[in-house]
């Protein structure tokens, strides 16, 4: 992958993305966790939190520069929905290959590496795909982010 101008707004979206899903994910896990749910019910909280994360702060980004709340809703969508998705799916299956990374409480430090690295190999694959999407349709993602 080249490092152009392309792949610099990929990796910018990239980590704005990682804040927005990072919240909903460490959120959703240390809920998930203390309640002393299972792996998958865990897993389900920590992706519908790091979508209403992820997608509010690309909301209210967007919406500062959009014409009305439908455009801001519909930049959102189209600009974050494959990029949350991809990162959550990546952060959740590398969480899940862990042995016993998704059976240990918050207080254990199996739980903290684990989700670190999860999320760090979800950054490195999903930066890729959101450059092959901004190449695609750079005008949605200018001014972004």
């Amino acid at each position: 992958m080249r490092f152009d101008h392309t792949t610099m707004m990929a990796i910018r979206h990239t980590a704005h993305c990682l804040v927005g899903c990072g919240i909903g994910e460490v959120a959703g896990m240390v809920i998930g966790a203390s309640l002393g749910w299972e792996p998958m019910a865990r897993i389900a909280l920590a992706v519908g939190l790091a979508f209403l994360f992820g997608y509010s702060l690309t909301y209210w980004s967007v919406r500062k520069h959009a014409k009305s709340t439908g455009e801001a809703v519909r930049t959102t969508l189209a600009t974050d929905t494959v990029s949350i998705a991809t990162m959550e799916f990546v952060a959740n299956l590398i969480e899940y290959v862990i042995p016993g990374a998704l059976m240990v409480g918050v207080l254990d430090p199996k739980f903290w590496y684990s989700l670190s690295v999860a999320m760090g190999i979800a950054f490195i694959v999903t930066v890729p795909v959101n450059r092959y999407l901004i190449s695609r349709n750079p005008e949605a993602h200018h001014g972004h982010h």
